[in-house]
């Protein structure tokens, strides 16, 4: 007999995370910071899946355990920054972790009247995967931990008219050095991600030698990342750090290559062509070619000629 599956435990509200969490109330019913000093953290629902309806960032000096993420475990001792946009699924940590660091939730409801609200789809690491952290020098540690500390700080401030102003330019500051810290992070550990530049090339070649693209349609960013087991945004952001362009683009780029080489070398038809990259629609096929090379498909191997 199969186990049952437990459907994933569902938070609304800030409050009742910090209700299940044996946490005091919030002060502002939209932004809660809980502080962890290396104790124990222990939860009923160690192991259930859950869905927050609000935005988190975790920052971890340190951390012993493990999390889980989908189907991984990520282990996460040297700490770093960790970010959850709402409603994406995540697992309550087993018994037995131990933080050290902070971990701030805020509602969409907080920054949706600001500027803050409209940009937030820039902050693309809301979208990665828990083993896509950020990893923190120590000087980077310290910047965010006195971030963290300025919030705190905030927060035990009486609430006025200018809190909800203050404490979102606050979150802003500290999505902005995330930003800065990851770029960091794709350039120190360049070496890694051109390997994983690497695969992926080798996955396309192979994908378009073999006629695979015929039969399964263009390869699209989730397919690559998928393969890569990383996350779409992380592939984009990374592509982009390192080679300006994003994955999508860095897919048609392979693709256009791979189309040069079929109309230099072949008598098959500009529509044959199309189909065999996996092209349903000849004329995307044109307009993709025309609009990376200046010329059409016919023109191209004409020049040939």
């Amino acid at each position: 007999m199969k186990a049952t599956v437990q459907p994933p435990i569902v938070y609304k509200s800030i409050s009742e995370l910090m209700r299940e969490l044996g946490m005091p109330k919030p002060v502002h019913p939209l932004v809660a910071l809980v502080s962890y000093n290396l104790k124990t953290v222990s939860s009923k629902n160690a192991g259930r899946n859950i869905l927050i309806d609000f935005y988190k960032v975790a920052f971890r000096r340190n951390f012993k355990g493990q999390v889980k993420y989908g189907q991984n475990y990520y282990d996460f001792e040297e700490g770093g920054l960790a970010f959850l946009a709402p409603n994406q699924l995540v697992t309550v940590p087993a018994e037995g972790s131990s933080y050290d660091g902070y971990t701030l939730y805020f509602h969409p409801d907080l920054i949706r009247n600001y500027p803050l609200g409209k940009r937030m789809r820039q902050y693309g690491f809301f979208s990665y995967a828990v083993n896509e952290a950020l990893f923190l020098s120590d000087k980077e540690k310290q910047v965010v931990a006195g971030l963290f500390e300025s919030i705190a700080a905030e927060l035990n401030n009486n609430i006025d008219s200018f809190s909800q102003d203050i404490l979102v330019s606050q979150i802003e500051l500290l999505l902005n050095y995330s930003n800065r810290f990851y770029n960091r992070q794709f350039l120190t550990r360049k070496n890694v991600h051109n390997d994983l530049i690497t695969k992926m090339d080798d996955y396309l070649a192979e994908r378009f030698d073999n006629d695979a693209a015929g039969r399964s349609g263009v390869p699209t960013v989730l397919e690559l990342a998928d393969y890569l087991r990383v996350s779409p945004r992380y592939l984009t952001d990374m592509l982009k750090s390192l080679t300006g362009q994003s994955a999508q683009q860095h897919i048609h780029d392979r693709l256009i290559e791979k189309a040069k080489a079929i109309l230099s070398t072949s008598t098959l038809s500009i529509a044959e062509v199309a189909y065999q990259l996996g092209f349903e629609h000849p004329p995307s096929f044109n307009k993709l070619f025309k609009r990376s090379t200046n010329m059409s498909p016919k023109a191209f191997r004409q020049s040939f000629n």
